[in-house]
């Protein structure tokens, strides 16, 4: 590779190391809390403007992926790899019952007003929640995994990897906080982000882990 491939693969990796860190640190119960106390009319608009920023933040992406291919899929394996990435958008349309959408975006909090650190999602379970508690990061490694690679391809694989284990771990203190022991039992009883043959429950422990949350509610 070039000096300059070695300069963008330095400035993508500083890139991501500064997207994270803002990404967790603005997602993090400390800072939405000194917000709401700082700026509570405008904390109906956090979780929209959390969003737009992600986005926006994501622009310079693609001026620093221009580097030597490391590997192409071809033949049976381009077959596979594709096959695998639309097996993981039929796996994200499958989740989206078990996520509050408008929620996500940031609409509803905007829509009704609240001035909540944490929007009042009920505990919900997809069919693929029996098997990863976190479908949607297992998804997204199988999709980025199974692409063409160049260098700047495989950094990025590496640290989005890396983040989606650390970020995993801190968004469960929050779903904690908020459902308690109905989630602390889902924990033991499934795996975080790779499915386990031995680390499942059925439809109608699931169904008694959501019926179990609502009562305490």
């Amino acid at each position: 590779m070039t000096e300059s491939d070695w300069r963008n693969l330095l400035l993508l990796s500083l890139f991501w190391l500064a997207y994270f860190s803002l990404h967790s640190a603005l997602a993090s119960l400390r800072v939405k809390n000194w917000f709401a106390s700082r700026f509570p009319q405008r904390m109906p608009y956090y979780r929209l403007g959390f969003n737009v920023l992600a986005l926006l933040t994501l622009l310079p992406l693609p001026w620093l992926f221009d580097s030597p291919t490391l590997w192409a899929w071809r033949g049976i394996g381009a077959w596979l790899s594709n096959g695998v990435a639309l097996a993981t958008v039929v796996g994200f349309v499958a989740t989206l019952d078990a996520y509050d959408g408008r929620a996500f975006i940031g609409l509803r909090q905007r829509e009704a007003r609240t001035r909540r650190v944490e929007y009042p999602e009920r505990f919900r379970l997809s069919p693929l929640h029996r098997y990863v508690r976190h479908p949607w990061y297992f998804l997204s490694l199988a999709l980025i995994w199974t692409r063409d690679m160049n260098a700047a391809m495989l950094l990025s694989c590496v640290m989005m990897t890396i983040y989606f284990i650390v970020g995993s771990r801190l968004e469960e203190g929050k779903l904690v906080a908020v459902y308690g022991d109905s989630y602390r039992r889902y924990m033991k009883r499934v795996s975080g982000l790779l499915p386990l043959p031995w680390k499942s429950i059925s439809a109608r422990e699931a169904a008694e882990l959501v019926e179990a949350e609502a009562t305490t509610r």
